[in-house]
């Protein structure tokens, strides 16, 4: 079943029946995507009485300054002079800078954060008294993270991830773990053993597009459609149109495995393939897409794959995004994994190659790789050397 999104006329005139208390929204991530997804947050949690006015978002602390109109930081790796810190260096911290203009300079610069989007480094100050939390960090931070949040978030919390990524069980079936099961069990290891109803938000969404202002569609995919519209309220806008789906699993997989699908995608545009080429890669992407997911979870429904955050996901990140110009680029002999990743995503990391192993390591263990060519074939050119014109070699 789907959950009706939450009704324009209604948004304008604020109709809603407020809660007993209004909702307190904390966003766990600051990145690209996490900055874009404030720019909704901020407004509805402004607008609606359901919200608490004030959205705590954690950023991960760095040090930065401006020099000749660009923000910089420090060189990764680097450390300040003995007896020194970066702020004696002329560095600011960027939760402060965050604060101050009201723009995420480093990760979502020139775009303008809601006045009540506010920037904390201490991720347990973000989601104490927390009733929905919103979490939007690389899927590798989760481990070092979630154990700092002390379990401050309120009695009841619910949280939705906008991760797009997987992990699979290190021993045993080497089955795929969701990352909003992940959340959960982790959250779960906190006093009182709290156990945490998570969402997932996936779709087409290019995060500097959705930061603009352009039109864009997105999927909640949740257990109970209660909180599906919850967290429509929450992300709806005039110009991010959200839907639920009672399908947490199907959701989610399709944000994880389409970063696989447009390393393809990649491979051909740095070959100079066509459109014909890139549809058909798209569509057998989707058909593994499923096939995979079925395999491995109970309960997912087909019309997911028709959603945002299926087709019109895979159709975007297949067009655009860091995974398939990342894979562009590989194709075109520009170098390793490594060297691309730093020349082209400002310090931020590569999901789409993580996922590729991962998802090859299962498919062995159960020696079914022959029938999932593409993700294999994929795997072949980016890991063991295979030429990238195979790639239609399926």
């Amino acid at each position: 079943p789907t959950v009706r999104p939450i009704d324009t006329v209604e948004r304008r005139s604020r109709t809603y029946i407020p809660a007993t208390m209004p909702e307190k929204v904390a966003l766990i991530g600051s990145g690209n995507w996490g900055s874009a997804i404030a720019t909704k947050i901020g407004v509805n949690a402004s607008a609606c009485a359901d919200f608490d006015d004030k959205v705590y978002m954690w950023v991960f602390e760095e040090y930065v300054k401006e020099e000749d109109g660009k923000w910089v930081r420090p060189a990764r790796g680097a450390k300040p002079p003995e007896g020194k810190t970066w702020v004696d260096e002329g560095y600011t911290p960027l939760t402060q800078v965050i604060n101050e203009k009201h723009e995420n300079v480093i990760y979502l610069p020139g775009i303008e954060l809601p006045h009540n989007i506010v920037a904390c480094p201490d991720v347990a100050t973000c989601v104490d008294g927390a009733t929905m939390m919103v979490f939007v960090i690389p899927h590798n931070f989760l481990a070092p993270i979630v154990p700092k949040m002390e379990g401050k978030f309120a009695k009841g919390a619910i949280g939705c991830s906008l991760i797009k990524g997987i992990e699979f069980e290190k021993e045993g079936d080497m089955k795929p773990i969701l990352i909003s099961d992940l959340l959960q069990d982790e959250m779960k290891k906190s006093d009182g053993a709290p156990v945490v109803d998570m969402s997932v938000l996936m779709g087409a969404n290019v995060a500097n597009e959705v930061a603009k202002g352009d039109f864009a569609e997105a999927t909640i995919g949740c257990t109970k459609p209660e909180n599906g519209l919850k967290w429509c309220k929450l992300f709806n806008t005039k110009d991010f149109a959200v839907q639920a789906v009672t399908d947490v699993a199907g959701a989610e997989l399709c944000g994880a495995m389409k970063n696989v699908v447009a390393l393809g995608a990649g491979f051909c545009d740095g070959l100079g393939y066509g459109g014909n080429t890139k549809a058909a890669i798209i569509r057998i992407g989707l058909k593994e897409t499923a096939k995979f997911a079925r395999l491995f979870f109970k309960g997912i429904q087909d019309d997911t794959f028709m959603e945002s955050c299926g087709l019109a996901d895979l159709v975007t990140t297949c067009f655009g995004g860091r995974n398939r110009a990342c894979a562009e680029a590989f194709a075109k002999g520009e170098g390793t994994w490594d060297d691309i990743e730093k020349s082209k995503l400002n310090g931020q990391k590569l999901q789409g190659t993580i996922t590729a192993k991962d998802v090859m390591t299962v498919l062995k263990h159960k020696k079914l790789e022959a029938q999932f060519p593409l993700f294999a074939r994929i795997y072949e050119i980016a890991f063991e050397g295979k030429d990238p014109k195979s790639i239609v070699e399926l």
